[in-house]
């Protein structure tokens, strides 16, 4: 009896990870965008990246609006379409100069004023949707006296993000395009014998938090899709550097 319950679990746990392989993300988590576009060699166009503003219906916790704008620009240097340009740590480059101009740098280090790139287009974005995983399916299994594996079996979450894109000419503050994308993502949980086994990756901003999870996934595939969403809807016109 003992060796068919053993042979029993050990076919279980077998099905259990054939169903964690089965279930794919349409998010995947990667290093970069230009494996997914076209080579591109051509000029870049000038952009900056606002602030993202939180709509998503309660408090952010973990940085969240600062990490995704952090994203979201490298992703779009990445791109190598954009010269990206940064305003959010304007302030400190400001810093810098003054103490070029009140002669506290060398000479031939000193920086001056007049020499800041202005930017063609403002990027700006709004975080309207945001689900870690609180939705899901869960369960057990149990196998005659066996009651305590039915913790075996977490469940299966599902990740999400939504925001709402907008393209801006910064010299007549017309909307040039926008557009809301979505992120989601699917994992598989296997309750108290998957925990511990992620661990934690260092991710940009407060997001370290959702590293290797599923919401590490939608982010990604949502700043992704964002990304390459700007680059079909900015005008030609504005690749000029």
């Amino acid at each position: 009896m003992r060796r068919l319950t053993f042979l029993i679990l050990c076919f279980s746990l077998l099905m259990l990870v054939g169903i964690a392989r089965a279930i794919e993300p349409t998010a995947k988590v990667d290093t970069g965008l230009e494996g997914q576009l076209p080579p591109y060699t051509g000029a870049k166009a000038s952009a900056a990246v606002a602030k993202f503003e939180w709509k998503a219906g309660y408090d952010y916790r973990h940085g969240e609006p600062s990490g995704l704008r952090d994203m979201l620009s490298t992703v779009l240097v990445q791109s190598k379409r954009y010269r990206v340009l940064e305003r959010q740590e304007f302030g400190a480059i400001k810093d810098e100069i003054g103490l070029s101009e009140e002669g506290y740098t060398e000479k031939q280090t000193a920086k001056k004023r007049g020499k800041v790139k202005g930017a063609d287009l403002l990027i700006v974005a709004a975080i309207t949707g945001w689900d870690p995983g609180t939705s899901g399916t869960s369960g057990g299994l149990g196998i005659g006296n066996w009651k305590g594996f039915g913790g075996v079996l977490g469940g299966v979450k599902k990740s999400t993000m939504a925001m709402d894109i907008r393209i801006i000419d910064t010299e007549t503050s017309e909307v040039l395009a926008a557009t809301r994308v979505e992120g989601e993502a699917t994992d598989f949980n296997l309750g108290g014998f998957g925990g511990g086994v992620i661990g934690t990756v260092g991710l940009a901003g407060g997001l370290s938090t959702y590293s290797k999870t599923p919401m590490e996934k939608a982010i990604r595939v949502c700043i992704y899709e964002a990304v390459k969403y700007i680059i079909e809807n900015t005008p030609r016109e504005y690749f000029k550097y």
